[in-house]
């Protein structure tokens, strides 16, 4: 197996992320950095009305990531293997030019632009697709109360706003793993052909593969 120091893992809302993220860290003792969403107090608002709370939500959302990735990333743990993340800082930019209006946008941007070269680069990072059905599935299940009227419209532009964006990201190794077909949660069988995916020896480049 390939050896990362960060591997980030990927996807839309509800595709397993934070799942596969924890259970990859329990079994390689890796560093494990999670995003701190349910203490954004402007995530529920948002939801119930995008076009007044997309901005402050956007912008304290960019805040708290790079804080927490500044933290995490710069302090090396002796004891941990490599770090491994449920969420990649470029997110921020992908939600908010799909959240934002032109000129709120232009802004934000601006903000990213300057903060992103300060962090490190994963060197692999993995995005769980699972179509927009499954999707809202998973966040039924789950059972977050303000994600529950979430459209499939949505979904799909937040999907969509991640192809666009990783078409253009030459700056590492990317998988897109089609993970529709599998359940790495409570099959381990599934779960061990992932991470045996996810180990290999990729070049630089985005590579597809479906399970």
């Amino acid at each position: 197996m390939a050896h990362y120091n960060y591997i980030v893992i990927e996807g839309n809302i509800g595709a397993g992320k934070t799942s596969l993220a924890t259970l990859i860290a329990e079994e390689y003792n890796a560093k494990l950095i999670l995003e701190q969403f349910e203490e954004n107090s402007f995530l529920p608002k948002f939801y119930k009305d995008p076009d007044k709370y997309a901005f402050p939500l956007e912008l304290s959302f960019l805040a708290e990531r790079y804080q927490q990735l500044k933290s995490q990333l710069i302090t090396q743990d002796l004891f941990k293997d490599f770090v491994i993340a449920d969420y990649f800082i470029d997110k921020s930019l992908i939600f908010a030019h799909k959240n934002l209006q032109s000129d709120e946008y232009s802004l934000y941007s601006k903000l990213f632009n300057i903060i992103n070269p300060t962090l490190p680069k994963p060197d692999l990072l993995v995005y769980l697709y699972v179509n927009i059905d499954r999707l809202k599935t998973n966040i039924k299940h789950r059972g977050r109360s303000y994600e529950q009227d979430i459209q499939s419209e949505y979904l799909e532009k937040i999907q969509a706003g991640y192809f666009e964006y990783i078409k253009f990201y030459p700056e590492t190794r990317i998988l897109i793993i089609d993970t529709n077909t599998i359940d790495f949660v409570n099959n381990s069988e599934d779960y061990n052909t992932l991470k045996e995916i996810i180990f290999k020896d990729y070049a630089k480049g985005i590579h597809r593969i479906s399970l």
